[in-house]
């Protein structure tokens, strides 16, 4: 049922197109569409992807996320631009969030749940982005304290999302990964996911290129966070690493929390509550047009 519900989604957001012809691709551990203006492209889009998968991945063993994590508390790792990059802009989204929005959360998810190498209260204790060392001129990265590690799978789809956009360098496309699509130099029809009913909460045309990431804790229970009546949230802007990264901090915030960062937010939001009410901005009809909000 998650496979259907996310291909139905990715194929809605591309039938409304013109070429009507994007390609489906397995990646990330769920499922991808690149619609661009020839097959080359996107197979070169699609590789370059997989190279960003093959280095952010804590589920490939020789990753370099992987050996940054194998080697929290003991050494620092050499890395990438890529992988430097992606860490880097996450702890600065981390401490734009305060600590909503934080990678080092991966002692829960990794350590803890996934395989079972410490208890749920040491791995409480070592999440904190403050504790991720980077070193610029070296590009290497340290985590301070053993069995500490990093998951990026709150930031790493719209991250490569991105990245591919300004790798490609075409005067028009759509990129999508699950949650997190880029859609520029043309309208297109877009649409957000119910997760109450299982079918559409609302859709629109992109005005503008934009970014729209996606973010709720009902498939994979993935988000670590403060229990409140949220059930989705939806980030519109101009960037997809920030999208991304920003629709997780939001779900992780408390009420209180996510209502005061919300104040003065530079970007669209829409929020989906456990009881179906809808909350949004007026920054989202500056990125979108001809909006419909499903009744259900």
């Amino acid at each position: 049922m998650r496979i259907f519900l996310l291909i139905f989604l990715l194929i809605f957001s591309i039938s409304y197109s013109q070429e009507k012809d994007g390609k489906v691709f397995n990646l990330m551990g769920t499922y991808a569409i690149i619609d661009l203006p020839d097959d080359e492209k996107v197979y070169k889009v699609y590789r370059y992807l997989k190279e960003i998968e093959s280095k952010l991945s804590d589920y490939i063993e020789d990753s370099e996320v992987s050996q940054i994590n194998k080697f929290a508390g003991i050494k620092p790792i050499k890395v990438s631009p890529i992988t430097f990059e992606v860490i880097k802009k996450s702890l600065e989204i981390c401490k734009m969030t305060n600590g909503a929005f934080d990678i080092t959360v991966g002692a829960i998810t990794i350590n803890y749940k996934r395989k079972g190498l410490i208890s749920l209260e040491k791995a409480k204790k070592l999440v904190n982005c403050k504790d991720v060392v980077l070193d610029e001129k070296n590009q290497t990265v340290f985590l301070k304290k053993r069995f500490m590690a990093i998951d990026l799978g709150g930031i790493g789809k719209g991250f490569a999302v991105q990245k591919a956009y300004e790798e490609i360098n075409v005067d028009k496309g759509f990129i999508a990964i699950a949650g997190d699509m880029k859609v520029w130099g043309h309208s297109r029809e877009v649409a957000i996911y119910n997760p109450l009913n299982k079918s559409i909460l609302m859709s629109a045309k992109n005005k503008k290129d934009l970014c729209l990431s996606t973010s709720g804790n009902y498939f994979r229970k993935h988000i670590i966070g403060k229990d409140t009546d949220l059930l989705q949230v939806s980030v519109v802007y101009k960037d997809c690493t920030f999208t991304d990264a920003i629709a997780t901090g939001i779900f992780a915030m408390s009420k209180k929390e996510r209502e005061e960062f919300l104040k003065n937010a530079d970007f669209g939001y829409i929020l989906l509550y456990n009881d179906g009410r809808v909350e949004f901005n007026k920054i989202v009809f500056e990125y979108l047009d001809e909006v419909q909000f499903y009744p259900f």
